[in-house]
């Protein structure tokens, strides 16, 4: 469970905006503002690869001499204060080649200017790519339809910026000559042999992209943790022995393995958030409504989306912008709600829903989102209260049960033992649901959607993507139902709104990814994805 005690709400001020100057200098080799941003003197320290250089005139002529240093990206910078004028950060980075590396520098304030008074730099080097062999045809906790070896499950049907991509599809998507499993055996042995590809797939089919395989959900899409009573659960290659979280379950496995490169699935309450988060991956779910849905079996519509899950921002952006115009998206009809944000808001109540392992490494993907971007990181206060979470998570699994049991009620009473208990009786929560007691959560709901919006005319929310790591797979469904639990009152805050929600994969507990999830405007999709094309921050 969390804890009560999470970290500090706000970063030393200046300090952030002081790094993004750095990182700004560092890849332009802006060799005056270098010098300015570290402090003068002889005390000055810099160490790298065994030595050190002392003095503000020597760690100069060093970087005068060495032409620049390799392109690189920010994912985490950890932030610890030493007093009211001075703090340490620890930077990591991945190089373009592939290397990290790892900044520590502590800072000095004077005159209310940031400056490095000691600072040291390690690398390493590329670590193997994964495998990029397909999964075993037998590897049915992730697959359904596996890959083939022979070709594409679905070719391409044009070229574009997708060729080549493999695509794990989730058995909910209509795919023309197969059927929708569901997850559920019952289910895929009742069900007819689609006709027609949902709009979704047919747009990422044209742009280039091609089938891999059909890969397994939970049961009915109705849970957040990946594990499947008929299937088992699908094995996690970045946190091996743990979940891979669902319940895009099968595709997040296949894309973490390299079996695919792009997952096309459906996020409800967190499907794709949260095995973006367990398994290491850029998540997207789209602003309500944005993309398509037609051919996508429901669970809950008032809160169903088609999104998407890669370990490439590049394919990730590529292919969301392929989605976003060929299904009418808003993103680019709103220039206010569609342009980069004034800042980055975070709520300490909703960092605290985390467990404090998991809220640190957040904070250190926050403070590295602020340095890329050069925007500052504002406390929202009192704006989101404990109890406001406890509303509208109540509010959202109300409406939720309703949807899903109206969407699949039928099904459950005349198949009795098709689904497994725990999944079974998510569904019965919304069979005998009061007319009333439903009509008063869609009441929060509204409220909820209007506070967030006025909120997000600030600048755009940043939160954990889940309240913890994977859990590991044999966890006992006591341990499972808390993380669920205080994952669900994070990730149904996008959910309830209707507003679009980008999974950052920065974050690490230990050996362990967790995501940090950015809330934007209802309609700002295309503004949103933009954070996966910034290297660093801004020029200017």
């Amino acid at each position: 469970m969390p804890d009560q005690h999470p970290p500090p709400a706000t970063f030393p001020d200046g300090l952030l905006a002081a790094g993004a100057r750095y990182e700004r200098a560092l890849a332009e080799d802006d060799l005056a503002a270098l010098d300015d941003l570290f402090a003068a003197g002889p005390a000055t320290l810099r160490g790298e690869g065994g030595t050190a250089l002392a003095g503000h005139a020597e760690i100069s002529a060093f970087r005068a001499a060495r032409g620049g240093a390799p392109p690189r990206r920010v994912l985490r910078v950890h932030v610890r204060p030493l007093g009211p004028h001075d703090a340490v950060t620890v930077t990591e980075t991945e190089r373009l080649d592939g290397g990290t590396g790892l900044q520590t520098q502590v800072w000095h304030r004077d005159g209310g200017t940031w400056r490095v008074a000691v600072a040291h730099v390690s690398g390493a080097p590329a670590s193997a790519a994964p495998d990029a062999t397909p999964a075993p045809a037998d590897g049915t906790a992730t697959w359904r339809v596996a890959p083939r070896a022979d070709g594409p499950l679905v070719p391409a049907t044009g070229a574009g910026p997708l060729t080549g991509v493999r695509t794990a599809v989730k058995d909910l998507v209509a795919i023309a000559g197969q059927r929708i499993g569901a997850g559920v055996p019952g289910w895929l042995a009742q069900a007819p042999v689609e006709t027609t590809t949902a709009p979704a797939l047919l747009a990422l089919l044209g742009a280039g992209a091609e089938v891999a395989g059909i890969a397994q959900t939970d049961e009915l899409a109705f849970s957040l943790l990946g594990a499947n009573a008929h299937h088992g659960t699908p094995p996690n290659a970045a946190a091996p022995g743990r979940t891979t979280g669902g319940s895009t379950s099968g595709p997040a496995a296949a894309v973490a393995a390299g079996s695919a490169d792009l997952a096309l699935g459906t996020d409800t309450a967190g499907s794709l958030r949260v095995p973006g988060s367990f398994c290491g991956l850029y998540a997207w779910r789209p602003s309500h409504g944005a993309v398509d849905g037609t051919g996508v079996l429901p669970l809950a519509p008032s809160f169903d989306t088609v999104g998407l899950l890669a370990r490439d921002p590049a394919v990730l952006h590529a292919a969301a912008a392929v989605l976003l115009p060929a299904t009418g998206g808003r993103a680019s009809t709103d220039r206010h709600r569609s342009g980069r944000p004034t800042a980055l808001l975070r709520s300490a109540t909703l960092t605290a829903l985390a467990e404090t392992p998991t809220a640190l490494a957040v904070d250190a993907a926050l403070a590295a989102l602020a340095v890329r971007t050069g925007l500052p990181v504002l406390d929202v206060g009192d704006d989101v209260a404990p109890a406001d979470v406890a509303a509208w998570t109540a509010a959202f699994r109300t409406v939720q049960a309703a949807e899903a049991w109206a969407a699949h009620g039928g099904f459950v009473t005349a198949h009795p033992g098709a689904l497994s208990p725990a999944v079974e009786a998510r569904f019965r929560a919304g069979e005998d649901l009061d007319a009333a007691a439903v009509t008063g959560a869609r009441t929060v709901l509204r409220g909820v959607r209007q506070r967030l919006e006025a909120l997000l005319e600030r600048g755009w929310l940043c939160l954990p993507s889940t309240a913890a790591p994977a859990p590991p797979a044999d966890a006992s469904p006591a341990e499972q139902d808390r993380t669920r639990a205080a994952t669900l009152a994070l990730t149904s805050l996008a959910s309830a709104a209707g507003v679009p929600a980008l999974g950052l994969p920065w974050g690490r507990v230990g050996r362990l990814p967790v995501g940090l999830c950015v809330l934007a405007p209802r309609g700002a999709d295309a503004a949103l994805l933009g954070l996966l094309a910034e290297p660093g921050p801004p020029a200017g």
